[in-house]
């Protein structure tokens, strides 16, 4: 496995559930044990948990993996023919089976800080307690997400980026309205509608305004990190693409966020970014491993917590949003997203059991018209 976090040991562990025996070796760039990413922009960098508290699993949880971890060596180069991964130390790794689980990289600008790592969410925390201004500059989950617990924190918050309100494209404009009145009936200032053009001297926007900050947090968006296949000849494209099984060649899968493959239901090559599909996709690589040629086609799903919603998608937004149960008044219903007549989502605003029961209405085969990389969230 290369990759340390959610994907790589998701699928370690369904290989050793599902009876192999032979040797595990997992390779991480960074330094750390696996542990979990959605925390990182709420419970770790508000400071409600401390770092330890993020690990995937405890350390007899990981010895009883009987696994090999290499960690703070990442790889550099994949040779396919001979199945064989080198690392920036020069050690080469051999295998009948290697599974890519690299994720992602935040853009950056003009070197302002990000938050992808447990490293980077620390220091984040940092400079948010010492800041008078800060601004957000990205209006997706991470973002929002940045915002609402840079305001919990009483930091002084603007939210920047080009859509009309946070997440837009997450949730449709209806939902995402909805947020924007969370935000900033907590205080969160928002700038949004207008790309921003530059962060010197504060926050430059398309619209000539300039926002004051001391500190300028960059969240808008990221890449499949996979410069280090480029010579590999794998075929890359927002992403490693895959078949259906997750396969990229022989003896090569792809899982997480690295990975691009077709899913057969909806008859499309799609990436997904969010935590439960680093696991599941994980659980399925691990069973293909092993000879059960079977395709994946999850319903997508993804969750974010702001302020005091906690909001979960289940499929895909359409064009038609109405509520199927609750009350929008009371910040507390099920929504329906419709495209064609077809039900292809649901979202949950604070009734995550209620929204897994609207879920199973979803339609099956529906042909949603979704992006090559569907953007998601926790």
């Amino acid at each position: 496995m290369v990759g340390a976090s959610a994907a790589g040991l998701a699928t370690a562990e369904a290989l050793r559930r599902k009876g192999y025996t032979g040797p595990l070796t997992i390779l991480g760039a960074e330094p750390h044990l696996p542990y979990d990413r959605p925390p990182l922009s709420k419970q770790v960098l508000s400071g409600t948990w401390e770092p330890t508290r993020a690990r995937l699993r405890s350390a007899e949880a990981l010895a009883a993996l009987d696994a090999t971890f290499v960690l703070g060596d990442p790889a550099v180069h994949l040779d396919v023919s001979e199945r064989a991964v080198h690392t920036a130390s020069g050690r080469v790794f051999k295998a009948d089976d290697i599974v890519l689980a690299t994720g992602l990289r935040p853009r950056t600008l003009s070197g302002r800080p990000t938050l992808r790592t447990l490293d980077d969410a620390l220091a984040l925390r940092s400079q948010l307690l010492s800041c008078s201004q800060a601004v957000v500059v990205g209006d997706g989950v991470l973002g929002a997400e940045i915002a609402a617990t840079a305001r919990q924190l009483g930091v002084p918050v603007t939210l920047a980026g080009p859509q009309q309100a946070p997440m837009a494209l997450q949730l449709g404009p209806f939902v995402a309205g909805l947020l924007a009145d969370l935000h900033t009936s907590n205080g969160v200032e928002l700038r949004l509608g207008a790309a921003v053009t530059g962060v010197e001297d504060g926050v430059r926007l398309e619209t000539g305004e300039v926002l004051p900050a001391d500190l300028v947090v960059v969240a808008f968006g990221s890449v499949p990190a996979t410069e280090w296949l480029r010579d590999s000849g794998l075929q890359l494209d927002n992403g490693v693409v895959c078949d259906s099984r997750c396969r990229a060649a022989d003896g090569i899968y792809a899982v997480g966020d690295v990975a691009r493959w077709h899913h057969e239901t909806l008859g499309t090559s799609l990436r997904l970014e969010n935590r439960t599909n680093a696991t599941e996709q994980g659980i399925a690589v691990a069973g293909n491993i092993l000879g059960a040629d079977e395709p994946y086609t999850p319903v997508p799903y993804f969750w974010t917590d702001q302020f005091d919603a906690k909001i979960h998608v289940h499929g895909f937004v359409g064009p038609d949003v109405s509520v199927a149960e609750g009350s929008v008044a009371e910040r507390r219903f099920v929504a329906h997203y419709h495209r064609d007549g077809e039900l292809v989502g649901v979202l949950g605003w604070n009734m995550p059991k209620q929204a897994r029961q609207h879920r199973q209405s979803i339609t099956p085969s529906c042909r949603a018209t979704v992006a090559a990389s569907t953007p998601g969230g926790a």
